[in-house]
């Protein structure tokens, strides 16, 4: 039997899917045949998103506070209403504040923690039953490189993605018997809107580590999540695969 690597008639969330890596996934999964809800806190780019991609498949863009459950749920019967219902969550909205930990403010740690832990937290609860009676689901969580390996000046950003890490193998065994994989991807240096902003002096640093030799492409990533979304992984589950050129072997 030849296990389908296509994801026609699914649909799909992607949070923070409005740019960087989040669009590439979007991107990914439309040209593979899956209906996408676009979840962005920023409202008009979700909506820009969404329109640019109209002509490459069925997307609707999605307005929500990762951080509230009230809004993650109204945001999930939207999606419901517009889609159908939701095979696949892509967790993927994340933030940074840096600073190193003895000048770090706790809004800083609270903001990231809120934002990239407890958003995955509340968006897997609030469509994983949805996939529980339907037997099947895939839920893939974004973390990162800086949770296994730490980065000086981003405690925050590195304790979430580390919790996120312990959240996915934790809701793989709970998840399993009813059909649902919950896996996460690991960027390492990807170049995107965020990375962008850093001194060049910073950047050259990060390449330095990278056996590779390059900083990753969203589109690098999002074929790691796309593969993590189809059936041809239905038995992988728990697993973090990481995407980094070799920056964390």
């Amino acid at each position: 039997m030849t296990n389908k690597i296509d994801l026609g008639g699914r649909n799909a969330i992607v949070t923070g899917g409005a740019q960087g890596i989040g669009r590439a996934i979007v991107e990914r999964f439309l040209d593979s045949g899956a209906a996408i809800a676009i979840w962005d806190r920023d409202t008009e780019l979700a909506k820009k998103t969404a329109a640019e991609l109209k002509n490459r498949g069925r997307v609707a863009p999605v307005a929500v506070d990762v951080t509230n459950y009230a809004d993650v749920e109204r945001a999930r019967d939207e999606t419901v209403k517009a889609l159908g219902r939701i095979d696949i969550l892509v967790n993927n909205a994340g933030i940074t504040r840096d600073g190193l930990l003895m000048k770090m403010k706790d809004e800083q740690w609270d903001e990231v923690l809120d934002t990239n832990l407890k958003g995955v937290f509340l968006c897997t609860k609030a469509v994983s039953r949805g996939m529980m009676k339907q037997r099947w689901g895939r839920i893939i969580n974004i973390t990162s490189v800086v949770g296994f390996a730490g980065n000086a000046g981003q405690a925050n950003y590195a304790a979430s993605k580390a919790g996120v890490m312990g959240l996915t193998k934790s809701v793989a065994k709970e998840a399993a018997s009813r059909g649902i994989t919950v896996n996460a991807v690991a960027p390492g240096f990807i170049d995107t809107e965020m990375t962008a902003t850093l001194p060049e002096k910073v950047r050259e640093a990060f390449l330095q580590q990278i056996p590779l030799g390059r900083m990753g492409k969203p589109e690098d990533v999002a074929e790691a999540v796309f593969w993590l979304c189809s059936d041809a992984s239905g038995y992988v589950t728990g697993q973090v695969i990481h995407v980094n050129g070799g920056m964390y072997m």
